[in-house]
């Protein structure tokens, strides 16, 4: 451990080279100016935390596990050598010292943790792929029974309801069946972090990380249905006045109503304060919809919409938007969206299906008098930027689910195929792909913990949120691209459930907040870069 630490260290001080770098240039640059320089300091930053975080885990583990340092010592040798030498920033993006002037920081880098990276750690793979071989894993006891007990449950669960029928629901493009959708509420997954005086569970986002994880092991549309019912939530606990908690809460919190977000518009993207959907009052109060969303999530089966909406028109920007409640019928398969003044078409997609993606039109819908958040117009950005964090944790959380399948699956077909007389885990290129994605599971799994427990703590936690999203993204892909490459031409077959995996997992680095916009939240938050 003291190698480790003193490594810690070293990265520490680069990071904090970088930092300074980056600094000075935004001193007299936007920060949209330096992207390249400012993202890139964002995945040094991030890249420092995960090693902070395996750390704290490595220590909590007090030696118990055997395997647990087996990781550590992986991550620290590839992350330092990746520090020094060239850090993915994306597939054909690699960020080097010299990019933001810190060469000398680079190779101080290196001199002080020569002895980590001259390891040669191959038998260090070779035992760990071994004992994964054996159903040996590293350590993923959070110490706590309750916690504990939670995960078993939902594992349980997600290891005969959701694995054995997802590829079959993913192919036919399915909705997630309604006996599966109740079989979750009465587990209380759409409660979770709502308070039990509203019928939830009263619990925490590091719980519902752990509920999370697990459902996007089977499926990422099971792990991602309770993210709308988590938004709204969060929305109307911290933002609605309490006729609307009353109202609303306890529908969300059972299953009987379930919700879905509706605030991205065509052509806006991530510039909310560019959204052009407009709602109004009638003559008696109501209020009326006119406009389109897109990529809205659940939409036809939903029962509820936390719609942005601007409602001030005079007002520019985030000043004049607005979140309504809307309520509306739910849809079915023959008419998908009954509600009078809207319609929708799907958008078809690769993965991340189970929910559907649709395109919305308002054209005069109408809402309650009451279906303002909060009662109060021109808060509706505000209102959203607080449950920003909650949602970008559990994004982070549906990450290491997907890159944990992944991982099984390249683990359980190396173990059953067989090629030149022997199961092709036995090849080192094999079981090198597999020993590099269970440590960068480990990291990301760990990333996002640290990120959900600062969230419980009360403390703002963007910057926290944001690393976590940018590297179990990056770690979901990586594992899903690599476990495809050992099953060789078989993972391109539509049948084989890595397939799927590899669909769901490239939509990770781009919902809830693009790679780029969370990069640009970590630079800008961590050296207070200008516009």
């Amino acid at each position: 451990m003291t190698d480790l630490m003193q490594a810690l260290e070293a990265a520490r001080s680069y990071q904090a080279t970088a930092q300074a770098a980056l600094a000075e240039r935004l001193a007299t640059k936007p920060i949209d100016l330096e992207q390249r320089a400012a993202h890139g300091f964002a995945w040094i930053a991030t890249s420092v935390a995960a090693l902070e975080a395996l750390l704290e885990w490595i220590d909590a583990g007090k030696g118990d596990n055997p395997l647990d340092q087996m990781v550590g010592r992986l991550a620290f040798a590839e992350t330092i050598g990746q520090l020094a030498g060239g850090l993915p920033m994306g597939q054909n993006e690699l960020l080097r010292p010299s990019d933001l002037g810190i060469g000398a920081a680079g190779r101080a880098l290196t001199d002080a943790c020569v002895g980590i990276l001259d390891e040669d750690l191959s038998e260090t793979r070779r035992e760990l792929v071994a004992a994964l071989a054996e159903g040996h894993w590293p350590s993923e006891t959070m110490r706590d029974v309750e916690l504990d007990s939670i995960r078993d449950q939902y594992r349980r669960f997600t290891d005969s309801k959701i694995i054995p029928n997802a590829h079959r629901w993913h192919l036919a493009n399915d909705l997630i069946p309604d006996e599966i959708v109740r079989a979750m509420a009465e587990l209380g997954t759409f409660g979770v972090c709502i308070p039990e005086a509203y019928g939830g569970l009263g619990l925490n986002k590091l719980v519902m990380c752990l509920i999370t994880e697990e459902l996007s092991r089977g499926w990422i549309g099971a792990g991602s249905l309770g993210t709308r019912s988590e938004i709204a939530g969060e929305l109307i606990v911290f933002g609605g006045t309490d006729e609307q908690k009353a109202h609303w809460l306890p529908r969300i919190a059972s299953g009987d109503v379930l919700p879905t977000a509706v605030f991205t518009e065509p052509d806006t993207g991530s510039d909310l304060g560019s959204l052009q959907t407009r709602a109004s009052r009638d003559a008696n109060g109501e209020w009326v919809i006119h406009g389109a969303k897109n990529w809205i999530t659940h939409a036809s089966r939903s029962d509820l919409m936390t719609l942005m909406a601007r409602t001030l028109p005079d007002a520019k920007g985030y000043a004049g938007l607005s979140l309504l409640l809307v309520p509306k019928p739910r849809g079915t398969a023959t008419d998908p969206f009954p509600a009078e003044g809207m319609s929708g078409s799907e958008i078809e997609v690769l993965g991340y299906r189970g929910m559907r993606e649709y395109a919305l039109q308002f054209d005069g819908m109408r809402a309650p008098a009451n279906a303002l958040l909060g009662g109060e117009e021109g808060q509706g950005f505000k209102q959203l930027m607080r449950t920003f964090e909650g949602a970008r944790i559990q994004t982070a959380a549906r990450a290491v689910g997907v890159a944990r399948r992944a991982l099984e699956l390249g683990l359980d077909y190396a173990l059953s195929r067989r090629q030149f007389g022997k199961a092709i885990v036995h090849f080192p290129r094999v079981s090198d792909k597999l020993a590099a994605g269970l440590v960068d599971f480990v990291a990301a799994r760990e990333l996002s913990y640290a990120a959900a427990r600062a969230k419980d703590s009360g403390k703002r936690c963007d910057i926290e949120a944001g690393m976590a999203k940018l590297l179990g993204a990056r770690v979901a892909w990586s594992n899903a691209d690599a476990s495809l490459q050992i099953h060789g031409g078989n993972g391109y077959a539509l049948e084989y459930e890595i397939s799927r995996v590899l669909c769901d997992a490239r939509i990770l680095s781009i919902f809830e907040g693009a790679a780029e916009i969370q990069a640009q939240v970590i630079a800008r938050g961590l050296t207070g870069g200008r516009n």
